[in-house]
């Protein structure tokens, strides 16, 4: 089998340090070029990370005809006119999420839908442990899952950090709040109604350094998640039913090579004793994303997640912004 060929554009540190080395490690597709604005800096990554080839510009990227899919890390505010140049130029692009910086930006993507495919780089969707909570969640395993919880954190105060920029889409809940987002739609196979939301903005920065949110599901069912840009580092998901409860220990970004834990205990022991646990094998959610990628650019299988999965997430961010300005529930729509 020929393996798809991967060009990066930029030396973002989520490409150099988790998603060129997850693509490398997967079972059909390697990365054969990276492009920098920096032709020095693009050939140091390129030298350091094993990739053929080194470009000083993103369009001689895009015009390498060798290469079939571009995935595309760059700052937020360049997510879809980099990944609109790279369709005209005839490539499936993967694209960082958030996909955009609001839902109108994000519709342009809808005209790309032809024989070339846009995805959402939301990796967790490929990982055992996800699919597995899926199933827990889906098969009545838990009861009826009336709340899923997640909190999500890290400490950032640097001034020349992406995310403490506030005009290219930095801040707390487009960097993380959108994987419990993403969470809530994925584990209830469902799309929240009304959302509401809570936030507390960096008195330099304006970004925001702490959100709360709830998302109304409808029939009793909620997501309700905490992230932080200036807390200390943590993350867990939890999906509460009726009869169990369910924990995803490293939900968000576990390392590659270490096997991951689903703890499911029915409250009858206040400190979790004797819950059981579930053991998913080591995997490379970045190597996973990668073959359920190629495999849809190859033919193989239909798109996961396409461009009108892309825009359900912004019109979810962007009513939880709204929130924010009216105090008040905003419909998704």
């Amino acid at each position: 089998m020929t393996k798809t060929r991967w060009g990066v554009l930029s030396t973002a540190g989520i490409g150099t340090e988790k998603v060129i080395p997850g693509i490398n490690r997967s079972k059909t597709a390697f990365v054969a070029a990276i492009a920098s604005r920096d032709g020095a800096r693009a050939k140091a990554a390129a030298d350091e990370l094993g990739i053929e080839k080194a470009y000083g510009s993103y369009a001689e990227l895009l015009t390498d005809p060798d290469i079939d899919v571009i995935y595309n890390p760059l700052p937020n505010h360049l997510h879809v006119p980099l990944t609109l140049q790279a369709v005209a130029a005839g490539k499936h692009v993967l694209c960082e999420k958030p996909v955009a910086l609001n839902k109108a930006e994000a519709e342009q993507l809808l005209a790309t839908s032809g024989d070339r495919m846009v995805m959402e780089a939301f990796m967790v969707r490929f990982h055992p442990q996800w699919l597995k909570m899926r199933e827990l969640v889906q098969s009545g395993a838990l009861g009826e899952v009336r709340s899923i919880q997640s909190c999500f954190s890290y400490f950032n105060r640097d001034p020349d950090n992406i995310r403490n920029n506030a005009e290219i889409g930095g801040g707390g809940l487009m960097d993380i709040g959108c994987y419990p987002m993403v969470a809530g739609r994925f584990l209830f196979g469902a799309e929240p109604e009304r959302v509401i939301a809570l936030f507390d903005r960096d008195p330099d920065f304006r970004t925001d350094r702490l959100a709360s949110a709830i998302l109304d599901f409808g029939g009793g069912r909620r997501v309700d998640f905490t992230v932080s840009t200036q807390a200390v580092p943590y993350q867990r998901v939890h999906a509460v039913g009726t009869e169990k409860r369910a924990e995803i220990i490293v939900p968000f970004n576990p390392a590659p090579g270490e096997v991951t834990t689903i703890r499911i205990d029915d409250g009858s022991n206040p400190t979790s004793d004797g819950a059981e646990i579930i053991t998913l094998p080591a995997c490379d959610q970045y190597a996973e994303q990668a073959d359920a990628f190629s495999a849809a650019v190859r033919g193989e299988t239909g798109l996961p997640y396409g461009p009108e999965d892309a825009v359900r997430n912004m019109s979810i961010l962007d009513a939880l912004l709204r929130s924010e300005t009216s105090g008040k529930w905003e419909p998704v729509s």
